[in-house]
């Protein structure tokens, strides 16, 4: 009865705690090394060729990612933590702010100036973003 036990136990064992990542890797410190006033070419030096690009109001800069975990191998995978980190620019070409929106209770957050976004053309660009990395 033990050795069946020990047995499933090892089996199971190999098969948990899968973790994968789509889409961008932020750099450590990344963010940190665009200020305010930065130029695009400094951003993309620093960050990386975008996942994508609008253009509302100036240029906006959108680097997209999701981490979901998978707890026994053939289950579904849960969505951690998904980010859109958005780098806009203004008509210059400088960086005029930074936002890091996550998904938090259901909701897109910036994380950088800890809002929430209200209704307007924002939300309705972030939404489908997130909405292609969702394949479940």
């Amino acid at each position: 009865m033990l050795a069946a036990v020990t047995l499933v136990g090892a089996a199971l064992a190999g098969c948990t705690g899968e973790q994968f990542q789509k889409g961008y890797i932020l750099p450590a410190g990344a963010l940190e090394q665009i200020p305010i006033g930065a130029s695009q070419d400094q951003v993309l030096i620093v960050m990386g060729t975008p996942s994508t690009v609008a253009t509302l109001d100036g240029e906006v800069f959108y680097y997209i990612s999701q981490r979901s975990e998978r707890m026994i191998a053939f289950m579904n995978q849960k969505v951690v933590d998904q980010r859109v980190i958005a780098i806009y620019f203004d008509k210059n070409r400088r960086v005029r702010r930074l936002a890091n929106y996550g998904l938090q209770d259901g909701k897109i957050f910036d994380s950088i100036s800890r809002t929430t976004p209200t209704s307007g053309q924002e939300m309705s660009y972030l939404a489908p973003l997130f909405k292609l990395l969702s394949f479940n």
